[in-house]
Order: structure tokens, then sequence, then C-alpha cells
């Protein structure tokens, strides 16, 4: 996550940049956070705040590059990873592209800034069924939503983030930037507030919920042997 951090303010401090395609490598966009960080009783020293303040800063520092950030979307696109696509300006999906917030069948709430994101993105009602029961969802249903803006086939993704890359960055810069910047003033508040809910404590919380516990110790169960029976 540092590593992101980092990234968005080389980007950031780029004169003449206008566009940053965010992509994740192998076959997922991002598979979510590894739980295994969390120690042995699944908390950090801290409780679960650090991951919980680090995951929000890095949305944070993608969400505020001046440069217009593409999310390039394929694979499995899991929990935290869909807030690092939500944190960016445009979203380009393979028709074939898997979305899924697990976080509450681990115990635990979406974190990140993860929670107004979505609401900004696909209402209060779609992103309270979504979060709350965990029901993956594909493309076709995300673009519905307004979350994509565009779904192609696997095959031509590459040049559809080209072709969209291209066109925000053959306008004029000023104009493009200051449009990314006066919609994001727009939606400031749904995001960027003083929150009576913080997201970090919400995190630490879920982490030392009795219920929380068991429930994520189930998750991995049923994780582990549904890769068993794959490998049989």
């Amino acid at each position: 996550m540092a590593e992101v951090i980092a990234a968005a303010d080389w980007f950031d401090h780029q004169p003449d940049l206008r566009v940053v395609v965010v992509e994740g490598t192998g076959r997922a966009f991002c598979a979510g956070f590894d739980l295994g960080t969390f120690g042995e009783e699944g908390t950090s020293p801290a409780g679960g705040r650090v991951p919980g303040d680090t995951g929000r800063l890095m949305a944070e520092a993608l969400e505020h590059m001046a440069p217009v950030t593409i999310a390039r979307l394929h694979g499995h696109v899991v929990g935290g990873g869909l807030v690092l696509a939500a944190a960016c300006d445009l979203r380009v999906a393979s028709e074939g592209v898997r979305f899924a917030i697990p976080e509450v069948d681990l115990g635990i709430p979406l974190a990140w800034g993860g929670i107004p994101r979505l609401v900004r993105e696909i209402g209060p009602a779609l992103t309270k069924e979504l979060v709350m029961t965990c029901r993956p969802f594909g493309a076709d249903e995300a673009k519905a939503a307004g979350f994509l803006n565009r779904v192609v086939a696997e095959d031509r993704l590459d040049d559809e983030v080209d072709e969209l890359a291209e066109a925000v960055a053959s306008r004029p810069r000023f104009a493009v930037l200051a449009t990314k910047a006066h919609t994001n003033a727009v939606t400031e508040q749904m995001v960027g507030l003083v929150r009576s809910w913080s997201d970090a404590d919400g995190l630490a919380g879920g982490l030392r919920d009795p219920e929380g516990r068991r429930a994520r110790e189930h998750y991995l169960e049923e994780r582990m042997r549904g890769k068993h029976d794959s490998d049989a």
C-alpha cells in the first residue's frame, strides 16, 4: 500500500502528465487484503487501525492525483481492490470480471472509505445490498449501476483502455484537469467530510469481535476446503 501512495505522489508531481492507467498484474486486478498480515489472532499490533488508515490514505492518494486515472479491470476485483477502482476517475472492465465485497463474511465492515465511494458511484440501496450480503456481481450489473464506463471482450481490454486514455489525453490539459477537480469538488462531501464513523475504528472493532472472529475462521476454512477439492 505504501508503494501505491508513493507512486501516486510521484505522478502528481509530473507537470505534463495527463492520464495514468491503474491495473493489476496476473489473473486479477486486486484479490483483496491479505488476512495473514493481521497476525495470529487476526489483529495487527495496532488492533487493525494501521491497515485501515493506510488503505484509506492509499485510496485518497489515487483520488487526489491531478492526472486522470483509468482503472483497467480484469479477473477478480475483491474488497479493497473494488475501493481502489472506485477511487479512480474512469473504469474499463473485461466482460468476465467478477466483483466481490466479502468483508461482512469476514466479520469486519468495509473500510478504506469504501462505503461513501460506493454510495457516490452506485447509490445507497445497492451499496447496502452488495456489502451486507457479500453477493458477487459481474461487469454487466456494475455497468448498469453506473460503476463502469465501458465493458469489452477480454481481448479488447487493452485497446479500449488505450483509446479512452488517448481521448482524454488529446484534449487541452487545463480544461480536462479542471473538469476533474470540479467534479470531485461536487462529490467531495460524500467521501471527504469528517465522519462520525471511523473506518479504522470499525475495522479494529470487527477484528476484536468474537462473532466476527468465528465468521473469519469459517470463511478461511471454507476457502481452504474449496482449494483442496479443486486440487484433488
